[in-house]
């Protein structure tokens, strides 16, 4: 099975709270947020008895996975708006607790 966290804000929502698929098909996790000025969305994965892994973020409408992750991100970081990672390709590996987290983007130039 694959499980998306529950989140501990009650200004970050994901959606669905567990999911079952077969190998091979996609999963599609949605992570919405209520908070001013956030303008990026992180995800992770956190399979059993593993480290916590980073997938890769949306920062404002710019989806960016990990190299050699077989995600997508897409739709927007903004608040109100639906950022979705899809998880591709799914095998037994797959199977784990899904997170995402909202997060101020800070840039020095």
């Amino acid at each position: 099975p694959v499980s998306s966290g529950a989140s501990l804000s009650d200004q970050v929502h994901q959606t669905p709270a567990d999911m079952f698929y077969k190998p091979g098909e996609a999963a599609v996790i949605n992570c919405s947020h209520t908070i001013d000025s956030y303008d990026r969305i992180l995800w992770y994965k956190h399979s059993n008895g593993n480290q916590m892994q980073f997938l890769g973020y949306m920062n404002i409408k710019f989806g960016t996975p990990e190299p050699g992750v077989k995600v997508k991100i897409n739709g927007s970081a903004n608040k109100n708006d639906l950022c979705t990672l899809t998880v591709e390709d799914l095998s037994v590996s797959s199977s784990a607790v899904y997170f995402c987290a909202a997060r101020y983007h800070s840039a020095s130039y």
